[in-house]
């Protein structure tokens, strides 16, 4: 991408309402925009697929921005703390499960009742298909998607009607499962994700059982979002002392664009675009969290401390393409496991992708704040 437009002053705090407002108003044509350019999925060799005549004939921008990665390799979320088993301890205090789940729901921002839930969920599916390897994480990110944990409109873990009249009818130790209920809830997603047969620990299983888990014209943002939340709450979970540092709050703002359109020189619906160019992005996800960014990809890359050469990114950190000796074309965040939060080019959406190839101008990573 091209230098990015600086804004004479420093954008008002982004507020998350007005993003999702966006979000409402370019649906239809970020599907249509989606399916020839992005949401890109693609095995561990394969080359990125040939634009559609569609995407070749489409208007070109004014000024054509130079792109940064743009391909999902598929991945499945990193191991998380496994949810306590165990009866309840003397004197009728918690269960070890309640007091995970208890332990785990402020750091995580997950209600209590909807995290011992997504842990019903894991420890039911060990026992009738351990094969699935089906992780309390993948459960959380399919209920922030659904209905953000019970908290918000639309069905608990983005369940149908059919998928919970197949799955959710008889759960062993509920008397009379309900919908409502976020473990019988769980269970049914769990069933749900493992009937195809996949082992969800593997990256090409977890995104084939997420893939058919919900059709319609949304379910490519569903699966982005499942996918983006699920490897946070798993590195959250196993280092839940950072949930409050700036780089966590950074990635939770940045998770919450997923969608919104790139928009050369955006700096988001707070500041009355539609969506962000790369290093708007960025600047925005930190201005959340109280930490000042210069406005351009290069700019930033030049001022914050770099992650010392050969270590992988952490959380929040951010990571850079093109030359350190000339100019830094293009600024991502990263979320882990190999994964950034991107907003890559024209005619894509922010989303999230592999963001480091063999071949590609990765020029290293930065570390704004802990």
């Amino acid at each position: 991408m091209p230098p990015e437009t600086p804004t004479a002053d420093a954008p008002p705090k982004p507020a998350w309402a007005r993003g999702a407002l966006y979000r409402g108003l370019v649906a239809l044509p970020l599907v249509a925009g989606l399916a020839t350019a992005g949401w890109l999925v693609a095995g561990r060799d394969q080359p990125a697929p040939v634009p559609t005549q569609a995407a070749l004939t489409a208007p070109a921008p004014t000024q054509t921005p130079v792109s940064g990665p743009s391909v999902l390799q598929a991945s499945a979320p990193v191991q998380a703390q496994e949810p306590a088993q165990g009866a309840a301890g003397g004197g009728g205090g918690p269960a070890p499960l309640q007091k995970w789940a208890d332990s785990l729901a402020g750091p995580l921002d997950i209600p209590a009742p909807a995290l011992l839930g997504y842990a019903n969920g894991e420890l039911t599916m060990r026992k009738e298909r351990p094969d699935c390897h089906l992780s309390w994480v993948t459960l959380a990110g399919l209920g922030v998607a659904g209905n953000n944990h019970g908290r918000g409109p639309g069905e608990p873990m983005g369940l149908s009607a059919q998928q919970w009249k197949k799955y959710g009818a008889q759960i062993a130790g509920i008397a009379h499962p309900a919908l409502s209920d976020p473990s019988a809830a769980s269970v049914a997603a769990g069933r749900a994700l493992c009937a195809s047969g996949v082992d969800l620990s593997a990256g090409n299983g977890w995104w084939k059982a997420v893939a058919g888990y919900q059709n319609g014209s949304g379910m490519e943002l569903f699966r982005q979002r499942v996918l983006g939340y699920a490897q946070l709450y798993a590195t959250l979970s196993l280092d839940p002392a950072k949930a409050n540092a700036p780089s966590v709050h950074a990635t939770r703002f940045a998770l919450g664009q997923l969608g919104l359109p790139y928009v050369w020189g955006g700096n988001g619906p707070d500041a009355g675009a539609a969506g962000f160019d790369c290093s708007g992005l960025t600047k925005a996800s930190y201005d959340s969290a109280g930490v000042s960014l210069p406005r351009t990809a290069d700019s930033q890359f030049r001022s914050v401390p770099p992650v010392p050469g050969g270590q992988e990114p952490q959380l929040g950190d951010l990571v850079f393409y093109g030359s350190p000796a000339t100019r830094i074309h293009h600024v991502g965040l990263y979320l882990g496991n190999g994964l950034m939060i991107n907003a890559p080019t024209e005619g894509q959406a922010i989303q999230i992708h592999t963001f480091h190839r063999p071949g590609d101008d990765y020029a290293g990573a930065g570390h704004p704040a802990n």
